[in-house]
């Protein structure tokens, strides 16, 4: 099986995108764009075969439609509890992951965050839900469509969330602010079945690295900044 068989076996790349991550993909699911919608056409263009693209609000129903046989790549922080069913790449990019709290708020450091009677908001399924859910061993995780939906509809004492998007509600929301320092650097790859071949999966890894090395991530980043 060659490796145009192996990754795109309808004879056209599926690529599953997440618009429920700014940084990464902009746009409407009819028009996506962002840097993950770049790589894509990219390997696609590379292996000789056209692209679709079926667009989620959330990494969690992206990674569902490539693990149940829709989609034949997504792009997915790399995270432990993938890795049993996602083969990744190494990271085309690393974001961060942050805390905002009430500009009121006894809270100023990550440290005092992890204790009884704080409710952190998250985004199910996402990047940081998983990795709060490891570490948080005293804090509540309330989870929801959005980190700051539930966080202002419950009225939590944290809201999480990746720092670009977040940055940009709080400048927006005067009664907020940030907790600058990162809870988490957010390593995001591309990623295929673990049942591809060790060929197809090298590919990828093989188109990505280029791609980082050669600028092409730093400018479609730019581009859809």
């Amino acid at each position: 099986m060659t490796i145009v068989e192996d990754l795109a076996p309808t004879g056209t790349l599926r690529a599953s995108i997440n618009l429920g991550n700014p940084v990464l993909a902009q746009g409407t699911a009819e028009e996506p764009r962002g840097v993950t919608v770049d790589i894509a056409r990219e390997i696609a263009r590379r292996l000789e075969v056209p692209v679709e693209f079926l667009c989620f609000d959330a990494a969690r129903k992206s990674f569902e439609a490539m693990a149940t046989g829709a989609a034949d790549l997504c792009f997915l922080a790399i995270d432990p509890a993938r890795a049993t069913e996602v083969a990744f790449t190494e990271p085309y990019v690393v974001i961060e992951g942050v805390f905002a709290v009430p500009r009121d708020s006894p809270l100023h450091a990550l440290d005092e965050i992890d204790q009884p009677g704080v409710r952190v908001g998250v985004k199910h399924g996402s990047a940081y839900d998983l990795h709060l859910s490891r570490s948080l061993q005293r804090a509540e995780i309330v989870r929801g469509a959005e980190g700051v939906d539930v966080f202002r509809s419950e009225s939590l004492e944290v809201a999480a969330g990746i720092r670009q998007p977040l940055t940009a509600y709080v400048e927006e929301h005067d009664d907020l602010r940030l907790i600058d320092e990162p809870f988490m650097q957010i390593r995001q790859a591309v990623g295929t079945t673990v049942s591809r071949q060790p060929a197809t999966v090298a590919f990828l890894r093989e188109v990505v690295d280029e791609l980082v090395e050669s600028g092409f991530i730093a400018a479609s980043l730019e581009t859809s900044a």
